[in-house]
């Protein structure tokens, strides 16, 4: 199991990839974790990663089947980690903390 928490406007998103599985929870009221399938996805920002799901009705599943291959092709925890740290770093995410088998977090510079 590795985690990151990152700073998005005024609340804490958590980040928890464990194996293949990658959950998601926010601050803001104290929810608990959720899959891509369960969580609110914004469709401009679907449209702006993948521009071919314009006029597409289906565009939220063809968008969490993307994510869900992009995960399963990469060979480690760390790697999945590393590639959620760099893609919502640059949708406006700030990166604060990892941590690594439940261990404290350590401080992302």
């Amino acid at each position: 199991m590795i985690g990151a928490i990152f700073k998005y406007g005024i609340q804490l998103v958590e980040v928890r990839v464990i194996d293949k599985k990658v959950l998601f929870r926010t601050s803001q009221f104290n929810s608990s974790f959720a899959d891509i399938k369960g969580i609110k996805l914004n469709q401009e920002g679907c449209i702006k990663e993948f521009p071919d799901l314009i006029d597409k009705e289906d565009w939220r599943e063809q968008t969490i089947e993307r994510f869900q291959e992009k995960i399963n092709n990469l060979q480690s925890e760390k790697d999945r980690i590393e590639y959620i740290i760099e893609d919502l770093t640059k949708h406006g995410y700030e990166p604060k903390y990892i941590q690594k088998q439940g261990f404290r977090p350590i401080k992302i510079k």
